[in-house]
């Protein structure tokens, strides 16, 4: 039972870090229409830049102080992200408004590869690591319940916070502010959302600037578990299932896809992986999602969409 806890802890955790991820994909999708496939090089490029602020703030200023190092690093990646987030939209997307799906995706394909060009120009092609003092040791829980307890991992359990927190404070955003009710009309309703006066323009740089920040935070996180490289953008991969499985237009639904995602690869691959020679956690999502599509192609949680022609 307790090595059964391990793996679903695990699970939930891993989980809740492809949620965060597929929250990027959502936010975008959601209010513009367009599927952000540059949403991995996003998490990279972001991730670069705190890296290497945290890096050169102190030989900039004589700082040695890590904690409000990483806070300025984090200020100024995010600030880095706003930019990036207002260039895309005021100079790619806003002149391709109406335009067909394919076209969108080949100019997200574009941002990909442009991000990564200039990411790796600015900030150089090597292996950086972002040290935000996450305690790398695990901790035992329910000792007095079982022999041993559970043992977690305190980076993974942070990691997972950290992610909560924001997902909930994104949650609280686009509930109760005037800005987020604005964000929830277009996404309902570009037309009827422009009749009344809200301006897409600015409302899509909102958008994907908090799509920046959801980059930045994960690139924080995958940052500092497995280190800046160019292999980052890979994590958007690992994602798609989870936006597949809860609804392209659902947060809520990459919240819980997530989690099932997480906690399925991992209990598979305990429990079923030793009878088909294991390698299920590459995959297993990936089968998930497939299933969905032919069952239940707009997800969990995601709007049926029906076209009268």
């Amino acid at each position: 039972m307790a090595f059964f806890l391990e793996t679903l802890f695990g699970g939930l955790m891993a989980g809740m870090l492809y949620a965060l991820v597929a929250l990027g994909f959502v936010l975008i999708f959601k209010a513009s229409g367009v599927f952000n496939f540059a949403q991995g090089a996003m998490v990279l490029f972001a991730a670069l830049a705190m890296a290497r602020f945290a890096e050169w703030i102190p030989q900039w200023t004589g700082l040695d102080n890590k904690i409000v190092t990483n806070i300025a690093a984090f200020i100024l990646a995010a600030g880095v992200m706003f930019i990036c987030a207002w260039v895309i939209e005021r100079f790619v997307l806003r002149h391709l408004v109406n335009q067909e799906a394919a076209t969108l995706l080949m100019a997200t394909l574009g941002i990909t590869y442009f991000l990564e060009g200039v990411g790796q120009t600015i900030f150089g092609s090597e292996i950086y690591k972002i040290d935000i003092g996450m305690p790398k040791d695990p901790v035992f829980l329910f000792e007095n319940l079982f022999e041993g307890g559970v043992m977690v991992n305190q980076e993974d359990v942070i990691a997972a916070v950290i992610a909560a927190v924001l997902v909930a404070a994104l949650s609280v955003f686009f509930q109760k502010t005037k800005t987020g009710r604005a964000l929830r009309a277009v996404a309902d309703d570009h037309q009827a959302a422009q009749s009344i006066g809200i301006p897409l323009n600015r409302i899509w740089v909102i958008v994907w600037c908090v799509a920046g920040i959801v980059a930045l935070v994960a690139g924080m996180i995958w940052g500092s578990k497995l280190g800046v490289q160019f292999s980052l953008t890979t994590v958007a991969l690992r994602a798609l299932p989870v936006v597949i499985l809860g609804g392209l237009t659902s947060v809520p639904g990459a919240i819980i896809g997530g989690l099932i995602i997480g906690v399925g690869e991992k209990l598979s691959e305990v429990y079923l992986g030793p009878f088909v020679g294991g390698g299920i956690e590459i995959w297993f999502a990936y089968v998930l999602a497939l299933g969905f599509l032919l069952i239940r192609p707009q997800g969990l949680f995601g709007e049926k969409i029906i076209d009268r022609v």
